[in-house]
């Protein structure tokens, strides 16, 4: 039997050869099935098919953390009476022989903690214990410890916690919150509302958030996370710690699937220090940087806009001794390419005070390597004390005014410190007036203003500011960088020198 194509008609002739063409077509969609079926297989081993392996492993080590807090209810209360009158010593007299008043009582707080050393060091938030007179650990199987603070740092909303144990714990262990990517699977483990141990699951909605703190490097997840939840672990599929959680984005109060963990990577080396010295001691570079917009960029000949670029320098300071220079743009630190000022801050804060790093800048629109000793950030920076009598200044002739760029400009000098009550500090060119249809009155430079640095170079000189400009125009530029100070305060301003 055969078939044949006559006239485009298909002639199938014998029985055996359709039972052929029907196998064949059968072998192809079960081949076709079998690839499929591999293919969403591979799909779905991306998501766990259960969280309770890791739960079961993990949970031993997450802890109820509750706090009480003794309040006095005999006080005079702020506002009933003015402090210091005579009333308020009748107030006092009054409450103490009334028979039905209460003494002081108790408040209590929740949240959560993971324990992360087997001879009983706990994490948890700041704010969980912050003021507490007393910290309760209690454990899955309700066993309870009181606990001791050893140390807080405030900048990331951490403690560390010692409980006094007779037998080795459970504990867990930090992850590189760098290795986690946007989509992976999450887990959070806590004490949500006071409801006791809970677990929640989602993913990575957003990394590297920042809230409120200079250190912050928030992983933004939608696991639910509540009121009670602060200070848990967040978990990767590994059963590694990545986060703690500490915050939640909610005009209820409860989740709606926005809630912030700090990053491992920046807890764990906090948790280091707190252990070691009972204290964080954050690396220092002695700047004060600030963002590097894209005209910044475009004037100082960069590609992109990326790096911290240097508005102020403390004198002494670890930057200084190394020769860093007010209107660098910092790009690496310690091999580590620096995309922004916030980054910067926190790689530095990670570094280890007294550790050598070499600070990569751009000057000139050429790399300069430059090697810093970190120092270790004083705890009181203050401003060097100043004679309270000021000497009468002897007459002198009213100070020289030249314009440049839409900016009516002087150079300060002794005369001018002492007439406009400048600080000795005070170097530059005195903003003495601005045209109001300049580039420079639209990026909002007033009179009052100084300005101590151009394209890059320290200016003291009218003179001086017009070479940079020229150099600037033959550089093929139509704008220059600016640092212009405002009541001691740095700002670095792009105007147009067309």
């Amino acid at each position: 039997m055969y078939h044949s194509l006559v006239n485009g008609t298909i002639h199938v002739k014998g029985i055996t050869d359709i039972m052929q063409v029907r196998k064949f077509g059968w072998a192809v969609l079960l081949m076709s099935f079998l690839l499929l079926s591999q293919t969403f297989s591979a799909a779905a081993r991306s998501s766990p098919e259960s969280f309770a392996d890791l739960v079961e492993t993990n949970s031993p080590a997450v802890v109820n953390i509750t706090t009480s807090t003794k309040v006095a209810e005999n006080v005079v209360p702020r506002g009933v009476v003015p402090e210091g009158s005579p009333f308020e010593e009748l107030f006092r007299d009054f409450s103490d022989r009334n028979p039905n008043r209460r003494g002081p009582r108790n408040t209590s707080a929740l949240g959560s903690g993971f324990v992360v050393s087997k001879d009983g060091y706990v994490v948890t938030n700041n704010h969980v214990i912050d003021g507490a007179d007393e910290i309760l650990v209690e454990f899955p199987d309700l066993t309870e410890y009181s606990a001791k603070v050893v140390g807080i740092d405030k900048n990331i909303d951490i403690a560390l916690l010692k409980i006094e144990v007779e037998r080795p714990l459970t504990f867990v262990q930090f992850g590189d919150s760098d290795l986690s990517r946007v989509g992976d699977w999450v887990m959070a483990i806590g004490n949500p509302l006071g409801q006791g141990f809970s677990v929640s699951a989602g993913i990575i909605s957003a990394r590297n958030r920042t809230l409120s703190g200079s250190y912050d490097d928030y992983i933004q997840t939608d696991a639910a996370i509540n009121r009670g939840n602060s200070g848990g672990p967040l978990f990767n599929m590994q059963g590694d710690v990545i986060g703690v959680n500490t915050a939640i984005l909610s005009p209820t109060g409860g989740s709606i699937g926005i809630g912030f963990s700090m990053s491992s990577n920046v807890v764990a080396p906090v948790v280091a220090q707190l252990k070691e010295f009972g204290e964080v001691r954050r690396g220092w570079l002695g700047v004060t940087i600030g963002p590097v917009t894209n005209d910044i960029a475009e004037t100082l000949g960069m590609e992109k806009a990326a790096g911290a670029i240097v508005s102020d320098i403390t004198a002494g300071g670890p930057a200084d001794e190394a020769g860093i220079e007010v209107a660098d743009v910092i790009v690496l630190f310690g091999g580590q390419s620096v995309s922004d000022s916030g980054e910067l801050v926190r790689l530095v804060g990670k570094a280890a005070v007294g550790s050598k790093v070499t600070v990569v800048v751009m000057r000139n629109t050429r790399r300069k390597m430059i090697d810093v000793v970190l120092g270790q950030r004083p705890q009181n920076l203050t401003a060097m004390p100043q004679s309270s009598i000021t000497p009468e200044p002897e007459p002198e002739p009213e100070p020289e005014f030249e314009g440049v760029a839409g900016l009516t400009l002087s150079e300060i000098d002794e005369v001018l410190r002492q007439k406009k009550s400048l600080p000795e500090t005070a170097k530059g060119l005195l903003v003495v007036n601005v045209d109001e249809t300049s580039d420079a009155h639209a990026k909002n430079i007033r009179v009052g203003d100084i300005i101590t640095d151009a394209g890059q170079m320290t200016i003291n000189t009218v003179d001086e500011l017009k070479s940079q400009i020229l150099s600037t125009k033959e550089a093929g530029r139509s704008s220059i960088l600016l640092l212009v100070r405002r009541d001691g305060q740095p700002r670095f301003v792009v105007i147009d020198i067309k």
